[in-house]
């Protein structure tokens, strides 16, 4: 059955006077690939990239406007368990006079701020089920700070309940409960605008940004970061390292939407500005509150790899892996990466030995990744991917640990 991006590569195709096997040819896929996306088969957003690319069009060229296929299957029921705590608390319903949220004991701002530090620090430490534990309360107390409080204290009840909501928005962005996760940051940010918390907002849009990459809005992630990018950029004189980390983590996020879109010029573009806030702080910032995330002169390293590996460059992902920034050498002058950032980068690294037929290269990299960053593994796409294609392209017999990654991951072995 066709479909309304089917359609938009047939049409592109016969515009750039290709046929099925010049468009395979010119994007190196395969002619099955090629005929798959034009019958409306399930394709990956690497194949779009790619077939993108070959057209001389943005990635985002190639997307319609269609009925979404029914999402069913025992997993989404539980995920709709799981957080119904975490949806009641973050999403009460609306009626004609009020919310109908169940009522929360007002907390002290300090105890809040101090639970949001604590939710934080066990999303870094991967153990999500307690962050989940923990959302609900803080977003019920936060609520009712903001309610009881009047005047200065108010204000100190809204700045905390924005750090409440930009905690539970990061979480729910990783386990991709997008929709409940746009809530809670968009409203983090309204909060953070409403008082005055410039630097707060932004590290929001950082958020955001990451969000609308994860939904494929291209676009909106490149314009929204560029411009508050641009509204936010510091005097590299006298900026302090929580402000150049985030106007440098905006200028990633337009990388990684440019690159994905495939507009690389101004990928290109984005990416000198990352570097050049790296440089200016010489080593990996994690300065928590002031900026949720770890920037620097290795994490803007680490995302330039990313871009080899969008464009399939597997020997390039390899030649710079462990290389200048990122090498083990490096760790004492700048840093290590953030954990998250270190698992997306691991994954590139195994997915660069994959296509290059190094199975068990590609293995080690996902067990060091198991034993280090277990549940957060299960939450990525790439790491399926990667398994996936383990599974397809391995000629012999599975070993034991292949087999027992592929059902971790959720994958038939």
């Amino acid at each position: 059955m066709s479909t309304g991006l089917a359609d938009n590569v047939k049409k592109y195709r016969r515009t750039a006077g290709l046929s099925q096997e010049g468009l395979a040819e010119a994007a190196d896929l395969s002619l099955s690939t090629v005929r798959k996306a034009e019958q409306g088969g399930h394709v990956s957003m690497d194949t779009l990239a790619a077939l993108a690319r070959a057209l001389g069009v943005s990635t985002s060229d190639l997307f319609a406007t269609e009925t979404p296929k029914s999402v069913v299957g025992a997993e989404d029921e539980a995920n709709r368990r799981y957080l119904a705590e975490l949806r009641r608390a973050l999403m009460p319903p609306i009626g004609l006079s009020a919310p109908l949220s169940e009522p929360g004991e007002a907390g002290e701002v300090s105890t809040i701020r101090q639970g949001v530090q604590d939710g934080h620090a066990l999303y870094q430490a991967d153990r999500y089920t307690s962050v989940a534990r923990k959302l609900p309360g803080l977003l019920r107390s936060s609520e009712a700070a903001v309610a009881t409080l009047e005047g200065e204290e108010q204000q100190h009840g809204m700045i905390a309940r924005a750090h409440a909501l930009m905690l539970a928005g990061k979480y729910l962005t990783q386990v991709r409960q997008y929709d409940m996760a746009y809530f809670a940051l968009a409203e983090a940010i309204r909060l953070a605008r409403e008082t005055g918390q410039t630097q707060l907002a932004a590290t929001g849009v950082v958020g955001l940004g990451w969000l609308l990459l994860r939904q494929d809005r291209f676009d909106e992630s490149e314009q929204l970061a560029a411009q508050t990018a641009a509204e936010i950029e510091p005097r590299m004189s006298s900026a302090t390292p929580a402000q150049l980390a985030v106007w440098g983590e905006l200028w990633l996020r337009v990388a990684a939407a440019a690159r994905r879109n495939n507009r690389p010029d101004v990928a290109k573009h984005a990416r000198r500005m990352a570097a050049t806030a790296g440089g200016a702080l010489e080593r990996e910032h994690t300065g928590f509150p002031s900026h949720w995330s770890a920037f620097g002169p290795v994490t803007a390293e680490a995302k330039a790899v990313e871009d080899l590996a969008l464009v399939g460059d597997a020997r390039g992902v390899l030649r710079r892996a462990d290389e200048g920034p990122l090498s083990p050498k490096a760790v004492k002058n700048f840093g290590r990466l953030s954990t998250n950032n270190w698992g997306r980068h691991r994954l590139d690294v195994a997915r660069a030995h994959v296509l290059l037929g190094s199975h068990q290269d590609a293995m080690d990299e996902l067990a060091n990744l198991r034993e280090t960053a277990d549940v957060w593994l299960t939450h990525q796409p790439m790491a399926r991917r990667v398994m996936g294609d383990i599974l397809k392209t391995r000629k012999r017999t599975l070993t034991e640990e292949m087999r027992s990654m592929a059902a971790h991951l959720g994958l038939a072995g």
